[in-house]
């Protein structure tokens, strides 16, 4: 049984494609315009066939600024975080299919730059490896998830969503005192002023963590 997948080195940092100063702004307001598209979605849009569709059509628009910036790696963390939210809503036969196209996107941004986005490529990647079941029809591995988790944690220590997805890692290993910590951290975390609608979302979803492993 497919478990519920969320919503992270073949090139050294230095391979990637330089992009002038100017053009490194538009990206980023591109990468912003999706990751905020992604917060509405998951927090705000209600209905699951409206959400769907919505992801579907942030798909296309994430892979299209994929192609816009070649060789940086937010764009693709982005368009990985979109495809392993779309996994997490298909149906049991496309799950693992999206779940592995996601690995293999959010693998290519973390091999440009494994300290992206403050470890968001190595978070990413290690959320899919626990989320996917380890058998011999998926690619799931455990030990894989701890370590990237572990990097992504390493860089972000203090923030809200390496610590929260850190906390459902340990509660999933069956640590549950491991996983209050880490959940009590990530609410402690600063808020940002920038992704109101993320950092709220994701404080309910720890909170609703924190029941399960008291």
């Amino acid at each position: 049984m497919i478990k519920r997948i969320v919503l992270v080195s073949l090139l050294a940092p230095a391979l990637a494609i330089a992009v002038p100063t100017a053009a490194l702004a538009d990206m980023a307001s591109d990468v912003s315009a999706v990751n905020h598209g992604w917060a509405h979605i998951t927090y705000e849009v209600k209905g699951s066939s409206t959400q769907t569709k919505a992801l579907d059509k942030l798909a296309d628009e994430a892979a299209t600024i994929v192609a816009r910036y070649p060789g940086q790696a937010e764009p693709l963390l982005w368009q990985g975080i979109i495809v392993s939210e779309q996994a997490n809503r298909a149906n049991f036969f496309h799950k693992l299919g999206l779940a592995t196209k996601a690995r293999d996107i959010l693998q290519k941004a973390y091999s440009i730059d494994p300290k992206a986005a403050q470890g968001g490529a190595a978070m990413s990647l290690g959320v899919l490896y626990y989320k996917v079941p380890g058998s011999p029809l998926a690619w799931g591995d455990d030990d894989k998830a701890g370590r990237l988790l572990k990097q992504a944690l390493a860089l972000d220590p203090d923030g809200l969503d390496a610590n929260y997805f850190y906390g459902d890692y340990l509660l999933d290993q069956g640590d549950k005192a491991g996983a209050r910590t880490h959940l009590q951290k990530a609410l402690r975390a600063p808020r940002d002023p920038n992704r109101p609608v993320w950092d709220a979302g994701r404080r309910r979803e720890v909170r609703a963590l924190l029941a399960k492993a008291s």
